[in-house]
């Protein structure tokens, strides 16, 4: 059996793990969605009474949801959802807009990641 130089090696397992790895972290992120955002958020177009749609969230404006009325903390903020910014808001929303509706935090950064990959999935 032929082995490759570490220097070849790497970057083809890295890049074989990303492509494995983004399918199961979108399913991690799912059920974590199910679990904690669902009862108060959409992935439809349609907003809930307590929460705006995260369908297609990832690169729309702060406090954009059409229809959805934002907290004056959250669309202060001003900006688009980012991957960093959606990671830093779920760390800890009272911290990314203080004054803002959202409670819930995701202190585990595998899981926050995990959600985040899977809202990308919702355009």
């Amino acid at each position: 059996m032929r082995t490759l130089p570490l220097a070849i090696a790497a970057p083809v397992l890295a890049s074989t793990l990303a492509l494995t790895a983004a399918p199961a972290l979108a399913q991690d992120g799912a059920a974590l969605y199910n679990s904690q955002c669902k009862s108060c958020h959409t992935l439809t177009p349609a907003n809930s009474p307590a929460g705006p749609s995260l369908k297609g969230v990832v690169g729309r404006k702060l406090g954009g949801s059409p229809g959805y009325l934002y907290s004056k903390a959250l669309v202060a903020k001003g900006g688009t959802w980012t991957d960093a910014s959606l990671d830093a808001y779920l760390a800890s929303p009272a911290t990314f807009a203080p004054g803002g509706k959202m409670f819930n935090r995701v202190a585990d950064p595998g899981a926050r990641a995990a959600l985040i990959g899977y809202l990308k999935t919702q355009r």
